[in-house]
């Protein structure tokens, strides 16, 4: 296993080694596992992989077979601000294409694209499993439901607005110990 200059911090290998202790069989700390070098490293590289795999002493295919089959975890750098919108088949009734009209508009990128100063980074995605509350979006880990355009709109420019020292959101889907 080549990891060469990339490491976990002491806090994430406690935290990977607590979750071992949560399980019977090591591979049922996977996807926590994984969870943890997300937020360590901000995406899941092939490096982080081989890590992860070397922690809970399980093989790497077990481990980059999860991390791509699961698209919650980024496999390139993403921006600090992860928008996803939900563009299944209600919340594309209910507005989806315009809240990604406001994306282009107030941000310049589209679906799978990072703004050049790194600060966000927009995906359609295709279930965020709120169909009655649609159109759905989520921006880090937090959900928005019933959004509109303006709403969409402010929440960029709030977000725009914050401190640059603000500590980056969790990753979509859940804490590290989901």
């Amino acid at each position: 296993m080549a990891t060469e200059g990339l490491a976990f911090s002491p806090q994430a290998k406690d935290h990977i080694r607590e979750l071992l202790g949560r399980y019977r069989d090591r591979r049922a700390a996977l996807i926590p596992a994984l969870w943890v070098a997300q937020r360590e490293f901000g995406w899941v590289s092939r490096e982080a992989m081989q890590l992860v795999a070397a922690e809970l002493d399980i093989p790497e295919a077990w481990v980059y077979s999860t991390a791509t089959f699961y698209t919650m975890f980024n496999k390139r750098p993403i921006g600090k601000n992860h928008i996803q919108v939900c563009t299944n088949i209600a919340c594309y009734l209910r507005g989806a294409d315009d809240l990604m009209d406001v994306v282009k508009q107030e941000l310049g990128i589209g679906h799978g694209e990072t703004t050049e100063d790194g600060q966000f980074h927009c995906e359609s995605v295709q279930c965020l499993a709120a169909c009655g509350y649609a159109p759905a979006m989520q921006i880090g880990q937090e959900d928005h439901f019933n959004v509109t355009p303006d709403q969409l709109r402010t929440l960029i420019r709030e977000i725009r607005g914050a401190s640059p020292s603000a500590p980056p959101p969790m990753p979509a889907g859940g804490s590290a110990d989901a």
